[in-house]
């Protein structure tokens, strides 16, 4: 008799990476985590993305005991400068406007707490190249995109695709917030593989 697999559990309320762990086919539940996503002074945006993803994972498997919990961060990275949401279509338009012509390199970490042993992490390095943006097009695209929800204010998997040169990335999945191709790996380490119907 195969033995029952843990419990999984997403440490996140993001419709994005939730989105993303269905494609996995591996049941789970959402669970927010309440961490505070304020950085540290002087704290390096990859560094950011790493602390928040495990801090997130923590909480949430402090109060869900034998659970397998996934918690998750993206932080935008323009010249060690972090963007976060912009939250306003005056922000997000700001944000475009800032990255015309340059790279932005996009830092998601993943960390997966609640196995035997000690919690085990990733880090994604994805660098989007945005091509010359003229004013109308910026506006235009955060009339119709309304990314203020989205880190870089611009959604990969929409008509954000149109604002860039090139996307240079192991893992395409990672832009849009997770890691799938580390991620479905390091759950069939724990038995929770999505094609052997865990």
């Amino acid at each position: 008799m195969r033995p029952t697999p843990p419990r999984l559990i997403l440490a996140s309320t993001s419709r994005y990476r939730r989105e993303l762990l269905e494609r996995l086919q591996i049941p789970f539940k959402i669970v927010g985590s309440d961490v505070d996503e304020t950085a540290s002074a002087w704290e390096a945006p990859a560094a950011l993305a790493a602390r928040l993803a495990l801090a997130k994972a923590e909480a949430v498997a402090r109060t869900h005991a034998g659970a397998v919990v996934i918690g998750s961060d993206q932080v935008a990275d323009l010249d060690g400068l972090a963007l976060g949401k912009p939250g306003t279509a005056e922000r997000a338009r700001a944000q475009l406007v800032a990255a015309s012509g340059r790279a932005v390199h996009f830092h998601t970490a993943v960390a997966i707490v609640g196995a035997a042993g000690k919690p085990v992490t990733h880090a994604d390095r994805t660098t989007v190249r945005f091509r010359r943006l003229a004013a109308p097009e910026i506006a235009r695209y955060v009339e119709l995109d309304a990314p203020l929800d989205c880190a870089g204010s611009f959604r990969s998997e929409g008509l954000g695709i149109a604002l860039f040169d090139s996307i240079e990335s192991t893992d395409p999945t990672a832009l849009i917030g997770l890691p799938l191709v580390w991620l479905a790996g390091a759950l069939r380490a724990l038995g929770l593989d999505p094609l052997l119907g865990a």
